[in-house]
């Protein structure tokens, strides 16, 4: 019951579902409500969606989670894809945007791997480097040689 109130006021635009209240409409096999969360929810409720669809999804929900993969929230964009893999769409054009979105997600994550990377690695700047015990000996040594 409490679970029907929150789609009328989320249909209200007053409240978004939980994410108890996706499950309970995953558990209840409620395409349509999910379809509606997925297009109209915040991100996390549109996340929870997609997710949701993986599971209970049917072949009429393909065309709203082909739009969801372009999602600007990299999160609900793959859990999209997700789905769409899961619902195992036998059309070569689905097959294929899916695959290069993958490929996508895949690239993005070796971009951000490497940008983590490269953050991670200290860079010696000399000029800048502050005096220790090596450098205090490596010009006392310079001190004894003679001078030319």
């Amino acid at each position: 019951m409490a679970h029907s109130l929150t789609y009328i006021f989320f249909k209200m635009k007053l409240i978004q579902p939980s994410e108890d209240t996706i499950m309970d409409w995953k558990d209840v096999n409620a395409v349509n409500k999910l379809e509606y969360a997925l297009v109209h929810g915040n991100y996390k409720t549109r996340q929870f969606a997609a997710e949701a669809l993986e599971k209970v999804g049917q072949p009429s929900s393909i065309p709203i989670l082909l739009k969801a993969m372009n999602d600007k929230i990299q999160k609900v964009s793959i859990a999209a894809l997700n789905a769409l893999e899961a619902l195992g769409c036998t059309d070569d054009l689905v097959i294929s945007i899916t695959r290069k979105r993958f490929n996508w997600v895949k690239e993005l994550r070796d971009k951000e791997e490497k940008t983590k990377v490269k953050k991670d690695k200290k860079h010696n700047i000399y000029r800048w480097k502050r005096a220790s015990k090596a450098s205090f000996d490596r010009v006392k040594e310079q001190l004894k040689k003679p001078i030319r």
